[in-house]
Parts: C-alpha cells; structure tokens; sequence
C-alpha cells in the first residue's frame, strides 16, 4: 500500500514491496528502469542519458506543459547502493528539484521512499502554487510508478531467476521499445536487429530481410528469440501495394530468421514470432481459442502465412510459439492512441452495430505475457495473447468516454465505415473477434489488469 506525504515544497511516496532491498535497489540501478517508470498518458521520452545513477550519472528527456515541449536535464550526484540514490534537476521547469530515492529493511520486506524536495519559480510569491499545480500531478505518477514497480517485481521474480541472453526484432516499436526496459530490468541482455549501420557497443546486428541479408554467425547464443518487426495494417487504406508490404514484411522477415537460427550450432531454446487474433477472422461472439482454423478475411492469410514463415525454426528443434496478440492498448501508439487523437469532443457511440467484440490487452500485460512465456517451456505452438475479459465495440468506447470523462458522440455507420477505410476498415474495425485467454492463464500468468476499466484508467492516469 502506498504512503504519501506532503508539505510546502515536499512530497514522499512510500512502499514495502515484498521483496529484498538488494532485489529493490538493483532494479533501479539497471538500464530501462527509468522507462518503465515513465508514466504512459505523458507525452515524455529518455532523449539522452549517461552513467546510470552513479554520481557524474546524465538524463535528458524530453517533456511537454501541455502543448509546449521542453528538455528536462537531471543529474546523479549521490549512491549508496543498497541505501539510497540522489539526482537532481540541471535545468528544467523547477527552481529547485532534489529526489531521493532511498530503501530500507523491515519485518515485511524492502521500503521504497521516494522523497522530493522542490520549489517553483517566484514560489515566494504563489506559496500555493506546488499545492495546487504540482502535487496532483506527483501522487498521480507515483502511484502507477509504485503500483508498476510492484508487479514487474512480482513478474521478475519467477521469470528472471536467471539472466539470459535475448534478440529481438521490432525494437523501435510500441511493443518492441515497452518490452526491452521490461526485460534489462529483470538483469536480461538484449541485442537488436535493426535495418541501419549497427552499433556493436549497444548490441545491434544489421539486417535486411527484403534483400536475405542476416548473418549470426560469430555471435554469442541466443536463450531465446523474440521477433515483432512488422508493417503496421492499421495505418491507412490497403492498397494492392501495401497489401503486399504486410505479407512481405511477415513472410520475408519470419522466414530469414527462423531459417538463421536452425543453422546455428547453438540454436536458441525458444523462438516467440509474433502473429494476431486477426488469424480467426470475423467471429461474432464466438469464444475462440487456439485450436480454431483460420478465418477466410485478407488478414486471416496473412497471419496464416506469417505463421507457416517459422516452421524452419520449429522443424529444426526451437520451442516456437506464435503470439496472436489481440488490440493492444496504450496511449502512446495503436488504435488508443488513434481515438484519443479525436477526443476532444467525445467518442463515436460505436462503428457499425458495435457489437463486434475487440480481443484487448493493455501494453504491460502483452510485454509481461511475453517474458512469461519465454521462460514457461510447456507452452508452444499457437497462443492468444488478449486479456480475459474481451468487449464490444459500444462497451469499449462507452468505458473510454466514461474514463475520459467525454461524452458519447453519434455512431459511424458501417457505410462511413467501409467508404474511408476501405478493406481495411471493414476487416480491422467491424469484423469482431473474441479470444479466450484460458491457455495463457492455465499456465500461470497473471494479469495486471484484466479488466477494461482498470487497464485504461492505470495507461490514462485516470485510476
């Protein structure tokens, strides 16, 4: 349970976390730690950083005051490992912002204390000001940071036993960059496949998949393997031109790496090759699971086609799972990001009829999915990867105004629908389909948020 104490130009946010305050203190001293801090509904990205948190340590991100960007630079000036870390700003919005972040032993496991001393500009002569402007602003980003920290640690603590070695493609994208501070806060390396000139300090190994280009040869093995890299199919009408870009950068991509791992001597224990729910196709209200066959819409074969790509990695002995992985909502990208963009009058009633049922997941539970399903050897093959409690187009934009406090706006008849988007529109927003997450929860893996409600009040800052 967290604790929060203020006074003028103080804030302390604490909490026992059910674990060791060496576990606690090496969470935060790893790369990605920051990111996974970083709360979702703000506009805030790591532009630089240097050093970690030992002192001489550099952060700069950069931040917005509502529609004005700015550079927030923080330096690290103390460390007692296993004690107590102190940064503070080196320009910024603050007259003065010193944060210690301090852990201590007691009978129910380790304390986390973050304490912030600050003050505004002239805060002489609004003494009010932090009271009213910055405080709000502070319980609401400590409370999900506590409450995230709490459940990777929960995560990490049966996932990361033990420290593997972890390629990724997709780095760069809503999925790729949530999951890699996910995993190197877990004490897991990760080396990425990128398309530019690579960086071999940072762990990056060119490819190209439209030309065959991979070469993994004199490079360490690989624990496991984690490929997402892909066109998007949500962006924009599909051409007969794009339409072949996402089979390409499916099929082209999936087939080259699976075929480089069953070359290598030391093939890795376990291939996750990422896929969709769009596999089913349009089921009404149907509860799909795995074992169901492909749909007969456009995206049914791509997935299908995405799929069959791996088989050279399972032929050849790697634990291949595909990840049919259902809507997966956040703010910073993806069909939430989408309608957010439009809210500033309401949300549409619903698309269509608005009965079609959307397959969801919140970003923290696909990332955490992932990790738990590298490391849980029993599961193979196919897997849906969407949160237990699937909704309707209607319950999904009806919760979404109820978070955002928006009112609900006419519908988008299924005609408006069609004549926009086109193929795209027909399949991605009026089909419907309504995974069963049984597979993925008869394992053991639990769901941060498995409800609607919840999900996007914690992503939104509206919990």
């Amino acid at each position: 349970m967290i604790s929060f104490n203020t006074a003028p130009g103080s804030f302390s946010a604490a909490t026992v976390f059910p674990c060791g305050v060496e576990e606690l203190y090496n969470w935060h001293s790893r790369p990605g730690a920051l990111d996974r801090l970083i709360p979702p509904w703000e506009r805030t990205t790591v532009a630089a950083r240097s050093g970690g948190i030992d002192p001489g340590g550099r952060v700069t991100m950069r931040m917005h005051a509502g529609p004005v960007p700015y550079l927030w630079r923080a330096h690290h000036i103390e460390n007692v490992p296993n004690v107590y870390f102190r940064d503070i700003q080196a320009s910024g919005p603050f007259k003065r912002w010193v944060h210690t972040h301090s852990f201590t032993e007691t009978s129910e496991g380790a304390r986390l204390k973050d304490h912030i001393n600050y003050a505004l500009p002239l805060h002489f002569l609004f003494p009010w000001a932090g009271k009213l402007l910055v405080e709000p602003v502070l319980t609401r980003t400590f409370r999900y940071r506590h409450a995230t920290l709490a459940d990777d640690l929960f995560l990490h603590g049966y996932a990361s036993k033990r420290p593997l070695r972890i390629l990724i493609s997709g780095a760069s994208g809503v999925l790729g960059s949530a999951l890699i501070p996910l995993l190197t806060t877990g004490g897991h390396e990760v080396w990425r496949l990128v398309r530019r000139q690579p960086r071999r300090s940072e762990r990056e190994i060119y490819w190209n998949p439209a030309r065959g280009l991979l070469n993994l040869a004199g490079l360490p093995a690989f624990d496991g393997v984690i490929h997402l890299a892909a066109d998007n199919i949500g962006e924009g009408r599909w051409t007969e031109e794009k339409k072949q870009r996402m089979i390409d950068s499916r099929v082209q991509g999936t087939s080259l790496l699976a075929q480089e791992l069953a070359r290598c001597e030391q093939k890795p224990a376990v291939l996750l090759s990422a896929s969709a729910v769009g596999f089913y196709g349009d089921c009404q209200d149907c509860c799909i699971i795995e074992e169901n066959q492909a749909g007969s819409a456009f995206i049914s074969d791509v997935c299908s086609r995405w799929e069959q790509a791996a088989r050279p990695a399972e032929d050849a002995g790697i634990r291949t799972v595909s990840l049919r992985i259902g809507v997966v909502l956040t703010p910073r990208g993806g069909a939430l990001a989408r309608l957010l963009s439009t809210s500033a009058l309401g949300f549409s009633r619903r698309f269509g009829s608005g009965e079609q049922y959307i397959s969801w997941i919140g970003l923290h539970d696909a990332v955490g999915a992932m990790l738990h399903v590298l490391v849980s050897p029993e599961l193979q093959g196919p897997l849906n990867i969407v949160a237990p409690q699937p909704v309707t187009n209607r319950e999904l934009l009806a919760t979404l105004a109820q978070v955002m406090r928006r009112p609900l706006l006419p519908p988008v008849p299924a005609a408006v629908v069609r004549l926009v988007f086109g193929q795209m529109g027909a399949e991605v927003l009026l089909d419907g389909c309504r995974a069963s997450a049984d597979k993925l929860m008869s394992s053991g893996y639990r769901f941060r948020h498995p409800d609607l409600r919840t999900a996007l009040g914690t992503m939104l800052g509206r919990a």
